[in-house]
This record gives structure tokens, C-alpha cells and sequence, in this order.
């Protein structure tokens, strides 16, 4: 295996944008359930099988949503933000097998998105050491 050096300051800002790519997506997905709860409800019965989710259900899951995306925004307790981060959208991803198995009928060629938000989410965390821009979660590791 090849041994590969990498700048730890271009490390660091890619895995930072990686960071904030991902809050984006997670965040428009938390303010929807605030701003159409009745849409959340929807997505819960048709990819869940979890009917009648209320609109104060639908606020509770927003508002802890909201407080995991925002830690792994900022780095904070990045071990668990990030692997909660990571089964949210693993979860979301795999429930929505039916749609990759039917890509050509709109919308469902948008739903392949998933897949390389769930990569970077999975590097996030594998390098989360690394990721020190703009985080809670310290500097990376020294050099043996």
C-alpha cells in the first residue's frame, strides 16, 4: 500500500466542507419539519409505516433533530454527532429502496443523492480526528 501525504490544513478544510454540506441538507430537513409538519407526516407514513405523527410529534422530532445536526455542525461530542448523524441518513437511505429500484420515474433519479451524502458522512467520521476547522472537538492528533 502506497502511503499517501496529505497538507493537514487542505485536510482539514475539505472535511470541513464535507461538514457543512451535510449540515445543509440535514438542516433543510429539520426545518421542514417545523414548516410542514403535515409533509413530515407524510414521509413518516409512506417511508416509516408510522401513521397519524402529529404536529407536535413532528415539532419534538424537529427540536432533536435540530440540537444533533447543530453539535455536528460545530463539532461538539463529534464521535456521537457524527454516528447519529450517520444513522439518520442511513436509515432514510435504506427506506428508500423502492426508489432506487425505480429511477427512471420522477422523482425518485433525486433520491440517488443519498448515497454520496452517506459517504461523506461515513469519512466524516472516519477521519473526524482530522476535521479541526471551525469545531469544538479539538486539534488533529500529532505526528508520530
Amino acid at each position: 500500500m502506497t502511503t499517501v501525504s496529505v497538507p493537514k490544513e487542505a485536510l482539514a478544510w475539505s472535511l470541513f466542507g464535507l461538514r457543512l454540506g451535510v449540515f445543509v441538507v440535514m438542516a433543510m430537513w429539520t426545518l421542514n419539519k417545523f414548516v410542514n409538519p403535515a409533509g413530515t407526516a407524510a414521509v413518516f407514513q409512506g417511508f416509516y409505516g408510522i401513521s397519524g405523527l402529529s404536529q407536535i410529534a413532528s415539532f419534538a422530532l424537529g427540536a432533536a433533530q435540530g440540537a444533533v445536526i447543530i453539535a455536528f455542525l460545530i463539532g461538539f461530542k463529534k464521535r456521537w454527532a457524527i454516528a447519529i448523524v450517520l444513522a439518520m441518513h442511513l436509515v432514510s437511505t435504506l427506506t428508500s429502496m423502492a426508489k432506487y429500484l425505480d429511477p427512471w420515474t420522477s422523482p425518485n433519479l433525486l433520491f440517488f443523492a443519498a448515497w454520496p451524502m452517506l459517504v461523506a458522512i461515513i469519512a466524516l467520521y472516519v477521519l473526524r480526528e482530522y476535521d479541526t476547522k471551525f469545531t469544538l472537538g479539538g486539534s488533529a492528533p500529532k505526528a508520530p
